[in-house]
């Protein structure tokens, strides 16, 4: 089975991080900061930097510990366990995905504010696409495509940076404090989304050389990086251009393209800032197909994106997924993507907390796991800044209209993740399977002529024909109602041997064939296999929708083989879809000498009389 290759060196895979992290931010809240607090909004950038550092640290130590493709998710699995892993991975895909629609379509407006939506969308869907594919192409394509756009970003604030420091004015900072101190958290939330994207550049830890020494590097030191051009770029941008008209500017790189460079400048900056924007998107591409994988191989996502392409050695099922959900998005969200990216904040805010909590949870669960880098601080430090972020919010939520609708919206993203945790638990989880089994067994009683209606006994009664004297197998006898049947069926001188997995089932079928002494009933633990203690070879199997449950149904089929006399075997298995088609049939009548029926596509009548034969 084809796996992930380790591609990515040290320098690629720091280029890639400070493409991930920089972001559109750097080019649109540093004006937002300015506006918000005036000059002293430097204080606020210099401490999210020193924030910022830290969260890389902790970053690096638990990549060092998991350098796996699946990133945070992986480390909260290790401290949380399966259900907060996939809450946690289940709001990074959210998050991710609508990034990636909602930067595509800002991009374009940025670009083309006057375009049609039709023509905005069909560009956006075209960079989808282009971008999806060269994911697709493998690895060293992708990485090459990043550090190209890297590139571009950096240099695209160093030309910025450089004029504006010739042409500094100190004057532009008096007075420092234009408004009070107390504005300078609610101001670090507005520009803290620069910083995000630790979480993009850990996806890809598994296709890093040596990654657990270098992942941790490359965190940090892209964070440091980037921490010096911000700094460098607010205080250019500051001293160059008053900060009330840097505050009010909504093209505040096209506008210091012209300060610095004419006319000219700030239609080359605005083509600048939108391939930035473009670059920050791809990363996401590329990076975020490997928390699919990884959430997949744990069956906590469907294992059908699991695999990876054998040429490509690329995701390729998790990216095909990836196109069509941000193909929608796109389609459904481009009249409003701004409210879609302010919804992301608290959203990743909430996972970094989680994130920055599994460090502490992981140096008490696990002390003596290897870590090749360990953050200064680890058991308090974590907590401190997981407050600050906590509070980040609520200092948003305080004073920002509408901000609390915002949330809901959030919220009810998230809680939409429950329901198919439940499902991908009860479908891959044997003891997910029974637990919910064993508190819905009264209910399933209560309802049972709904859940195994009268019309589809009698076809199974029909289909299994004389039975008198023989001994019958059922697999999965559930409350009893079709035992029942087969309990005067087998008379005179049969016997019924009855199992099912849930022992309240169990309970409540004996307590309903407490006198018939020719029905044996037990309770069978296990899912996926059969080894009852040793009784008679059976004449018949019987098993009505058991076997939906498993996963490999075919094993379970083997195991029956040594039970049943194979020259008379039968089977029942309705609901089960991949045994629905003929060729399958055939293959398992010759295989393990079973008739399969799906009694659902079998008409009986009145008097028991078939009318219509085997599917």
């Amino acid at each position: 089975m084809a796996q992930l290759q380790k591609v990515l060196s040290f320098p690629a895979i720091l280029l890639i991080t400070i493409n991930s992290i920089m972001g559109t931010g750097i080019f649109f809240l540093p004006a937002v900061g300015a506006k918000a607090a005036g000059p002293a909004s430097l204080i606020a950038w210099f401490i999210l930097s020193i924030i910022s550092i830290y969260i890389a640290m902790c970053f690096g130590e638990l990549s060092s510990m998991f350098p796996k493709a699946g990133g945070i998710y992986e480390y909260c699995k290790q401290a949380y366990g399966r259900f907060w892993s996939f809450l946690i991975g289940w709001m990074t895909v959210i998050a991710g995905n609508i990034t990636i629609a909602m930067l595509v379509v800002g991009a374009i407006q940025y670009l083309a504010p006057l375009g049609s939506p039709l023509f905005k969308i069909g560009v956006s869907l075209l960079f989808i696409g282009v971008f999806n594919y060269i994911a697709f192409k493998g690895m060293k394509t992708s990485s090459f495509m990043l550090i190209t756009f890297a590139f571009i970003t950096v240099g695209t604030l160093f030309a910025l940076i450089i004029p504006g420091l010739f042409k500094f004015q100190l004057g532009n900072f008096d007075p420092f404090f234009v408004f009070p101190a107390s504005t300078l958290l609610l101001t670090i939330f507005l520009i803290a989304e620069t910083f995000f994207g630790w979480e993009t550049a850990t996806f890809l830890a598994e296709e890093t050389k040596n990654g657990q020494k270098v992942m941790p590097k490359a965190l940090i030191w892209g964070t440091v990086i980037i921490a010096l051009i911000c700094l460098l770029f607010v205080i250019s941008s500051l001293g160059v251009m008053p900060w009330q008209i840097f505050g009010d500017s909504s093209t505040p790189l096209s506008d210091l393209g012209i300060l610095h460079y004419g006319v000219l400048g700030g239609s080359v900056f605005t083509i600048l800032v939108y391939l930035a924007i473009i670059g920050s998107v791809a990363g996401w591409i590329v990076s975020a197909p490997r928390l699919l994988l990884a959430m997949a191989k744990d069956k906590l996502f469907f294992t059908h994106f699991s695999k990876v392409h054998e040429t490509n050695l690329t995701p390729h099922r998790a990216i095909i997924f990836q196109t069509i959900l941000t193909t929608i998005l796109v389609v459904i969200g481009a009249g409003s993507y701004t409210t879609m990216l302010h919804l992301l904040v608290p959203i990743v805010l909430v996972a970094y907390a989680f994130v920055l909590l599994s460090l502490v949870i992981l140096r008490y669960k696990k002390p003596n796991l290897k870590r090749y880098y360990k953050a200064p601080f680890g058991k308090v430090g974590p907590i401190i800044v997981s407050l600050f972020l906590f509070s980040l919010i609520g200092m948003w939520l305080y004073y920002t209209h509408g901000a609390f609708d915002i949330l809901k919206i959030a919220l009810s993203l998230i809680v939409l993740g429950l329901p198919l945790f439940l499902l991908i638990e009860m479908y891959y989880d044997s003891y997910t399977i029974r637990s919910v089994n064993e508190r819905l067994a009264y209910v399933v009683l209560f309802f049972e002529r709904i859940a195994f209606p009268i019309t589809i006994r009698r076809k199974v009664i029909h289909l299994i024909g004389n039975v008198q004297g023989k001994k019958v197998l059922e697999y999965g006898c559930s409350v009893g109602t079709l035992t029942r049947k087969l309990a005067k069926k087998v008379m005179p001188g049969g016997h019924v041997y009855a199992f099912d997995s849930i022992k309240h089932n169990v309970d409540i079928t004996k307590k309903h064939l407490k006198r018939h002494s020719h029905v044996h009933i037990y309770h069978h633990k296990q899912i996926g296999s059969f080894t009852p203690m040793k009784m008679p070879k059976m004449d018949v199997l019987v098993s009505t929708g058991a076997l939906s449950y498993m996963q490999r149904p075919q094993a379970m089929l083997r195991h029956f083989g040594k039970h049943v006399k194979m020259e008379i075997l039968i089977g029942l298995i309705p609901y089960v879809v991949i045994m629905l088609k003929t060729s399958r049939r055939k293959k398992m009548t010759t295989e393990y000498h079973i008739n399969v029926w799906d009694v659902t596509f079998c008409k009986v009548d009145e008097d028991g009389n078939t009318l219509m034969g085997e599917d």
